[in-house]
């Protein structure tokens, strides 16, 4: 199905889900490591207009934005199909796909960051967005249901990337007596070979984090 390169950084959640995509389609790639803050002609080139990871190079031709890329290696990959055949659950999927990267990981990462008394208010906003998806996998083992899917490789940052979340900002997000679904999900995802072949390792995204709160933190102390 020709040559298949991924330009991504290890770090980065939106990356991590494409090659857990490959890797369950069994499709060989090639990983180019991008510097997210020193970005190369390479990746620039591939996605002039957002200049961001990741970028899948599928025979020279590039596509951008992860959850779009998602769908592209179902499409052009069927075996092991990750959407649902269903059109109307296709379209709840990529629903809460979106909210999840909207909602989900923008108000997680807004409670890292925040502090003093607006650190409570912004974890309350985070675990009401939780909820929602917490409601969404109750009484399944995968979103999809028996077979791991789109959504759940959509979701499937949540585990890691959150985890670091609360130990950078001091705080607790996803806890396992309310959010027992989710929680139980989140054990029975991390233990799936593609899963765990592909997840950066815990100590470097603490510190990428830390970086990044920090400096964030500091911007704003300046505009005071």
């Amino acid at each position: 199905m020709g040559e298949v390169k991924v330009i991504g950084s290890t770090r980065s959640l939106f990356c991590t889900r494409i090659e857990w995509a490959l890797k369950l389609k069994g499709v060989e790639y090639e990983y180019i490591e991008e510097d997210i803050r020193n970005k190369s002609p390479t990746l620039l080139k591939h996605n002039p207009i957002h200049k961001k990871v990741p970028v899948l190079l599928h025979d020279g031709e590039s596509i951008a934005e992860s959850l779009v890329i998602l769908e592209y290696i179902d499409e052009v990959w069927t075996q092991n199909p990750l959407l649902p055949q269903d059109p109307y659950q296709r379209t709840i999927s990529r629903f809460w796909a979106k909210f999840s990267d909207e909602k989900v990981l923008l108000g997680s990462f807004d409670a890292c960051k925040a502090q003093g008394e607006e650190k409570q208010k912004a974890i309350d906003t985070a675990q009401e967005s939780l909820a929602f998806i917490e409601k969404e996998i109750e009484g399944k083992k995968y979103f999809g249901g028996e077979s791991i899917g789109y959504l759940d490789l959509a979701i499937g940052w949540i585990p890691l990337w959150i985890a670091v979340m609360e130990e950078v900002g001091e705080m607790k997000l996803l806890e396992a007596e309310k959010f027992p679904f989710l929680h139980k999900w989140s054990q029975i995802f991390m233990d799936l070979p593609p899963v765990k072949e592909c997840l950066p390792a815990r100590e470097a995204l603490l510190e990428y984090f830390h970086a990044s709160i920090n400096y964030l933190r500091s911007l704003e102390a300046n505009k005071q």
